[in-house]
């Protein structure tokens, strides 16, 4: 199950484990009617069963938007030989295109809009794995990131993780966090109704999930987290009008992952007991969302 921590110090939050067994977010398989539901019964889709997706069909692809910073700016750990040219490459934001397919199990959330913050404009861009990748397992192999993570090793190791998502489904898409042309964090954001999550809390249709790392040193520890917290979960309730919460479930340890949270428009729901560890489950709710 993938635990979400954004430690505002570290930045990160664990991920699913490679291999992870039962437990693991991506293991859970539904059977192709079943998904249909969600995607076209309640008449916001198709109602014939989609095709199996591949990894291209998760994410399609839109005029390219050119980034304007230099490789290897948006981490201001020291890369390993080699790293940091991935973010060179254009990153194209996927076009929502109104077909079945996986990006419908998340409301195709390529073709999201930017989102005004305090610290600028911030976008989610769905991962590519040849562009990307090199960039994200440099920083997966940041101390502080792989303590929470623990996808560090070569760049195969987070290509495994990788690919568990692109290959899926569409219920978890992992994505390059924007800010102002600079990819600066990584997100997955994953349809918790779905993962094994939901057997250990009262799940709602559309729950959306959050996890979350900062990939510089220079923005952690100042409040980073918290607005970018809040920045994505308003992307959701935004961008999913069937989606009523936005969770996470941060380690009940972590006090300054749950404290980012509360400050990000989160309330304190509950206490779990998940297969490795006790976590706080943190819910963004879309009746509160201008309270909060």
């Amino acid at each position: 199950m993938p635990p979400t921590d954004v430690h505002t110090d570290s930045g990160p939050g664990p991920a699913p484990r490679p291999g992870g067994g039962a437990e693991d977010t991506l293991d859970l398989r539904l059977p192709d009617d079943f998904l249909t539901l969600f995607r076209g019964n309640d008449g916001a889709g198709p109602s014939t069963p989609a095709a199996v997706p591949t990894p291209a069909s998760t994410v399609a692809p839109a005029p390219a938007w050119e980034p304007t910073w230099p490789v290897g700016q948006a981490a201001t750990t020291a890369p390993r030989s080699g790293r940091g040219q991935a973010a060179a490459a254009h990153l194209a934001p996927a076009k929502a295109d109104g077909g079945a397919g996986a990006g419908d199990l998340l409301d195709n959330l390529g073709g999201w809009e930017p989102a005004a913050t305090p610290l600028g404009v911030f976008r989610l861009v769905p991962v590519i794995l040849e562009r990307d990748l090199e960039l994200i397992s440099r920083w997966m192999n940041d101390p502080a990131v792989a303590a929470f993570w623990e996808l560090a090793g070569p760049d195969s190791v987070t290509a495994t993780h990788l690919r568990a998502q692109l290959d899926g489904d569409g219920r978890s898409i992992p994505c390059l966090g924007v800010l102002d042309d600079k990819p600066m964090s990584y997100f997955e954001i994953y349809r918790a109704d779905l993962d094994p999550l939901a057997r250990h809390y009262p799940a709602r249709p559309h729950d959306t999930g959050i996890h979350l790392l900062i990939g510089g040193v220079a923005n952690r520890g100042r409040g980073v987290g918290s607005v970018l917290l809040r920045a994505v979960s308003d992307l959701v309730l935004d961008n999913r009008p069937r989606c009523t919460r936005v969770l996470a479930e941060p380690d009940m340890c972590n006090t300054p992952s749950v404290s980012a949270f509360l400050t990000s428009g989160f309330r304190y729901a509950a206490e779990l007991d998940l297969p490795d560890k006790r976590a706080a489950l943190m819910v963004r709710d879309r009746a509160l969302r201008n309270v909060l």
